[in-house]
């Protein structure tokens, strides 16, 4: 149903249907090219055909990492330039980005050593994916240490023999030899930290006359005329012509639909799908030790067990996929985790019961052929183009960690086409809720102190922890006795009053997955989606039919893409 909101909510687009720039795609490398955008005063518009980051950078698996086994591809630089944005994320984002304590758990010395420089020289990534043992991990280690030092947020790595290792991990396979433990970082939230990027693309863009910055979801492209991108209104399938200098093709997987849509078909790109389960197991969690324990399967896969909010993330898988179709983690997936588990923690039990969440998506990776996935390429380049007199810029590949270089990259490109200079630069500019961020436990006692008049210290703590210094403003607008959810007291009714009313949401989903971790943690009932539906119809504007469908859409997308059945405690079968 079409409410009086949403029929004004494209008001600016049509009111104005002109850019300099028009970027296609609002996942993580299409936000972050926004936001590079406007902060040098471009006049830049962008459009994402469902919510922002729904689609490959919503299936992360929540790091922000050098890619130690890129290493063994040859890639350098990519480990370099990613190993430096990781630690400026660390400093520019710390309320999402932390230093994660890693663990590889190694089954021998000597494995690898000869393999992974035949398949480097050689096999370009065709060969069988061979264990790497503790010499080839050390040296890895060793270069990814140094690469670390210049402007290095993190320590060193440290190396166990197997009396260390189980004597920390007690839970670990006593057929351990050795432990590596290194750091990288954690991003515990996501599209959180996507949203903030976008945040302050168009706070750059904003002016007292009209908004140079300008960004729309649930808006797709679906053609090229006469010069000018037809846009649709995926809500009241409105579609209108919008002009542009330079169009910026950033929609990952669906970068050769995009450009099929734009009239100028290309082969860019050669996905590769990847899964992850969320478990609600204690004992796992506290197997963990709070770590992240990263490692290779016996079929040579890199997988992970990271605790994260109260609950485990595992994965992932690296299997050939399209983007057409739809993505959901498999029985095989479930299982093929499942035994990895038991290989690091054969003493934990696990099962279908344990799982609360599942995801799965199509990473952007460039057509690669016969190379296996696990080896395809994880850099990224942008490729030129015509349409008609309009320039266009396709983004092929790219990664969470490395976001902000890649869009400081596609920005210059494109800055260029326009004729015109960069005018400051990100590399130490503060992510959204991340300015100001308090950098020790009495600097946090202080803020929260200070934020405090209106409001418990408890529930200021807990919106610094989700928003960081942006909870300043949430809490201004929230009203001084808050109304707690019945099904899930840690969110109040008004503050998810506030995200509905000022972050974009259109559907019930886009809270639940995107907005706020309700779905990530479990415990979702047919019951708590009708109170959340509830909370936010005032500001979308929704009655009670409305509220309805909401709800029995956000139930099928829990139920087909992410394994949810409501009110049930586990996921599986």
């Amino acid at each position: 149903m079409t409410t009086q909101r949403s029929s004004h909510r494209l008001t600016s687009l049509r009111d104005r249907p002109r850019a300099d720039v028009l970027i296609i795609g609002g996942g993580i490398n299409g936000l972050a090219t926004f936001r590079e955008l406007a902060l040098q005063g471009v006049d830049v518009a962008l459009v994402e055909k469902n919510d922002f980051v729904s689609g490959a950078s919503a299936a992360s698996s929540h790091m922000v990492h050098g890619g130690i086994r890129y290493l063994e591809n040859g890639e350098l630089r990519l480990v370099r330039e990613a190993v430096q944005e990781r630690n400026r994320l660390i400093k520019n984002a710390p309320h999402y980005v932390k230093p994660l304590l890693t663990t590889i758990p190694i089954f021998s010395t000597f494995s690898g050593i000869i393999a992974a420089p035949f398949r480097l020289l050689v096999t370009h990534g065709r060969g069988k994916p061979r264990e790497r043992g503790a010499v080839l991990i050390k040296i890895g280690l060793e270069i990814y240490d140094t690469f670390s030092r210049d402007g290095g947020q993190v320590p060193r790595h440290k190396f166990f023999g197997r009396t260390r290792s189980i004597r920390t991990l007690p839970r670990l396979n006593p057929g351990v030899k050795y432990t590596a433990s290194y750091y990288d970082a954690s991003m515990h939230d996501p599209e959180r930290l996507a949203l903030d990027v976008l945040t302050d693309g168009l706070i750059a863009g904003s002016g007292p006359q009209s908004a140079t910055a300008r960004a729309w979801n649930y808006t797709a492209l679906t053609g090229f005329q006469d010069g000018k991108a037809i846009l649709r209104d995926e809500v009241t399938g409105e579609e209108f012509a919008f002009t542009a200098r330079t169009i910026v093709n950033a929609s990952g997987p669906w970068t050769d639909a995009t450009n099929a849509a734009l009239g100028r078909p290309t082969e860019y790109m050669g996905g590769t799908k990847g899964s992850h389960v969320v478990l609600d197991h204690p004992e796992l969690l506290a197997a963990t030790g709070g770590r992240e324990i990263f490692f290779e399967h016996s079929d040579g896969r890199i997988v992970l067990i990271y605790p994260l909010k109260d609950r485990v993330l595992v994965g992932t898988t690296d299997t050939e996929a399209r983007p057409d179709g739809d993505h959901v983690c498999t029985d095989d997936e479930i299982d093929y985790f499942f035994d990895l588990i038991a290989h690091i923690f054969p003493t934990v039990a696990v099962n279908r019961s344990h799982i609360v969440y599942t995801f799965s998506g199509v990473r952007p990776l460039p057509r690669h052929d016969d190379t296996l996935p696990g080896f395809v390429s994880r850099d990224y380049r942008i490729e030129h183009g015509w349409l008609g007199a309009v320039r266009s810029l396709s983004l092929v590949g790219g990664k969470w960690t490395t976001f902000r270089a890649l869009a400081e990259h596609l920005a210059d490109e494109t800055l260029t086409l326009l004729g015109a200079d960069r005018r400051n630069h990100t590399r130490s500019t503060p992510i959204g809720g991340g300015a100001g961020f308090p950098k020790d436990g009495a600097a946090r006692r202080l803020w929260v102190a200070k934020h405090s008049g209106r409001h418990d210290p408890r529930t200021v703590e807990i919106l610094l922890d989700r928003y960081g210094t942006r909870a300043a403003e949430i809490l201004a607008a929230l009203p001084d006795e808050l109304t707690p959810l019945t099904s899930h007291p840690e969110y109040s009714r008004d503050e998810l009053a506030y995200l509905a009313a000022s972050e974009h949401v259109v559907h019930l989903d886009d809270i639940l997955l995107r907005r706020t971790s309700l779905a990530f943690r479990g415990g979702l009932t047919h019951n708590s989606l009708l109170e959340i539906a509830a909370a936010i119809a005032p500001a979308l504007g929704w009655d009670t039919e409305s509220q309805l469908s909401e709800v029995e859409r956000a139930t099928a997308i829990l139920r087909d893409a992410h394994r949810v059945t409501l009110g049930q405690p586990g996921v599986g079968g």
